[in-house]
């Protein structure tokens, strides 16, 4: 009964988790899809509404109708407009043709107005140098036209001719009677859900740059995405607030805004591809070059705003480019990626291409017009928040987990320690048997009556070889693989002055590499002891070291006698074999397989991994 309580409760969490992410998502898109609409830019219908009826001519062109609904382009040169400005009511009743001192306001993105009166100009040129650089942006204006009489002229400049192609079809659908305080409220209003939604995301990032800070303490793998997701959140919170309806009445510095915008734009996106970058195995070297040329990219372009006259808005057009082909880079090595990825990360991979893909798409819907820049990215702004949110809930659980087991890890450490000092100890105790000694002092003792050079010759080695088992009791870490061939030379020396028929092969195809102290030594006496003493007289000891894609091998081979591998089993009666497969695991991530047949002879392989070096 308890087990069924304890899955129940689980389940309720979970479902509770994703209810309330589910909710979350819901509300966000709602909120996105409410300011889409609001920033369609129509102020509300509250306020008195005028609308210009006449004609227009591009450049030198042909004078045409205006119609409603009907585009005019903005960046396609100078377009003048000729007509009259007419008052509706608020519920759209029709007042009659505009003549009055209430003056008129323009929505104006990036555009300048020169109005034409009885043959008088007036210029609302916020992009004037006699403005300064703090006017470069969306805005709103006034002018107050008084008694007109005549058609009213309006010629319209584009300074950049990029970004704004519908600048005009905004203009003509925002004219409104500035009414002051309630005018600047209503537009403030139209564009609150968006830019509340932008705040709430920003506010969101600080919860995450938190955890990853935590995180990060801790040392928690995966601690890098959650400040990447932060990141990302922070700026794509940005984007939504400055790129809000109304904007200008909320924060005052046109240009400020501006920047900002473009600011967020560029660091989400490079955010973006940052992260994507992380997450790839196949393609790490081409994901990080590519992070590098778009950091370097925008990094210029900031100092190029910042030390020229060149405005940060007109370096846009560039950073689209840039970044546009970083993300086709970033797909063709997505879809690398997607071939050798097999089980989630396929959903993540394939999730990349949302980002990417959005911001294609509303870039190439921005220069033809179709749409406001940003438009498809917003609901993957939310999208990304979501997802964020449950890596977020995955990584934390795990983080305090991974903190709560820290002194645990650290006592077992302690513990293993000891171990391998005691693995270490009884080792080389294993190795120097009293008979080994006394058959080797025996050995040089006859030696020195018939053959004194190679009585030298065998106590030289024999030094050398109580000097490799002794030196190695307190070494804690392995050993390269041609240092313990030294000392299995010096051991192989000596057996050979007493076994002179016996026969040693070696072929070294791989010695860079560590491995565990006294490890080959002993393999090689127990196939002296075990493998060929059997043998009425003579035998051969293979020893083989070779590496793989993913390892390095070593094999010891004897055609000695063999023996049943079911003996081994009983760990206690095989001390020396435990402890070296103890080692091998502790130290280097290694194993240890034996391999004998009765009668033909004995194979013991040993295989650490490439990166089994602790």
């Amino acid at each position: 009964m308890q087990k069924k309580e304890k899955k129940f409760d689980f389940l309720n969490k979970t479902t509770l988790i994703i209810v309330a992410i589910f909710l979350m998502f819901l509300s966000a898109v709602t909120l996105v899809w409410q300011g889409n609409k609001n920033s369609t830019q129509s102020v509300p219908a509250m306020l008195a509404q005028v609308y210009f009826d006449g004609e227009y001519r591009i450049a030198d062109g042909e004078w045409q109708e205006i119609k409603e609904g009907e585009h005019i382009p903005s960046t396609k040169g100078d377009v003048t407009l000729r007509g009259k400005f007419h008052m509706l009511t608020p519920n759209g009743e029709y007042i009659g043709v505009y003549s009055d001192e209430i003056p008129i306001a323009f929505y104006t993105n990036h555009i300048n107005l020169t109005f034409y009166v009885d043959g008088k100009p007036y210029v609302i040129d916020r992009e004037n140098p006699m403005f300064g650089k703090s006017t470069c942006g969306v805005a709103w204006t006034a002018h107050a036209f008084g008694k007109v009489e005549n058609d009213i002229e309006i010629v319209v400049h584009n300074p950049h001719n990029f970004g704004n192609e519908n600048a005009i079809d905004e203009m003509l659908s925002n004219v409104a009677l500035w009414a002051g305080i309630d005018f600047e409220k209503s537009v403030l209003d139209s564009g609150a859900s968006q830019r509340n939604l932008g705040v709430a995301l920003m506010i969101a990032s600080i919860m995450f740059l938190g955890t990853a800070l935590f995180s990060s303490l801790i040392h928690v793998k995966n601690g890098k995405f959650i400040w990447l997701l932060g990141l990302i959140i922070l700026f794509a919170g940005l984007y939504l607030t400055y790129n809000s309806f109304g904007i200008s009445f909320w924060s005052e510095s046109i240009f400020s805004n501006t920047t900002i915008l473009g600011i967020s734009m560029m660091l989400y996106m490079f955010f973006v591809t940052t992260l994507i970058a992380s997450s790839f195995r196949v393609t790490r070297k081409v994901g990080f070059i590519t992070c590098i040329a778009l950091s370097v990219a925008i990094l210029f372009f900031f100092l190029l705003s910042t030390i020229t006259n060149v405005l940060f808005y007109d370096t846009l057009p560039y950073w689209v480019i840039i970044q546009s082909i970083a993300n086709v880079v970033l797909m063709i090595s997505l879809i690398k990626e997607l071939t050798h990825a097999s089980g989630q990360d396929k959903f993540v991979y394939i999730g990349a291409f949302l980002p990417l893909i959005s911001f294609s798409v509303d870039s190439f819907a921005t220069y033809l017009g179709a749409w406001e820049g940003g438009f498809v990215s917003r609901f993957v702004f939310i999208m990304l928040f979501v997802v964020a949110m449950v890596v977020m809930l995955r990584i934390i659980p795990r983080s305090i987990n991974a903190l709560a087991k820290s002194k645990e890890l650290e006592n077992e450490k302690l513990v293993l320690k000891t171990q391998l000092t005691e693995s270490r100890v009884s080792t080389m105790m294993s190795q120097i048997r009293p008979h080994f000694i006394y058959n080797t002092l025996g050995s040089i003792e006859q030696l020195c009556e018939i053959d004194p050079p190679k009585a030298g010759e065998l106590v030289h080695n024999f030094a050398k070889y109580l000097r490799g088992n002794f030196g190695e009791l307190d070494n804690p870490k392995p050993i390269l693989m041609s240092q313990e061939m030294q000392h299995v030379h010096h051991y192989i020396s000596i057996e050979n002055v007493r076994f002179p028929d016996m026969t040693f092969t070696f072929e070294m195809k791989s010695n860079d590499f560590h491995i565990p102290a006294l490890t080959i030594q002993p393999i090689v006496e127990n196939a002296i002891k075990h493998g060929l003493m059997k043998l009425s007289e003579g035998g051969t000891i293979k020893v083989v070291s070779y590496e793989t894609d993913d390892s390095y091998c070593v094999l010891v081979e004897d055609n000695g006698g063999g023996f049943d591998t079911s003996v081994l089993l009983d760990e206690r009666k095989h001390v020396g074999i435990r402890n070296i497969r103890g080692r091998l695991q502790a130290m280097v991530n290694g194993t240890l397989e034996i391999e004998s047949t009765v009668g033909e002879g004995t194979k013991v392989l040993i295989t650490i991994p490439k990166e089994g070096k602790k």
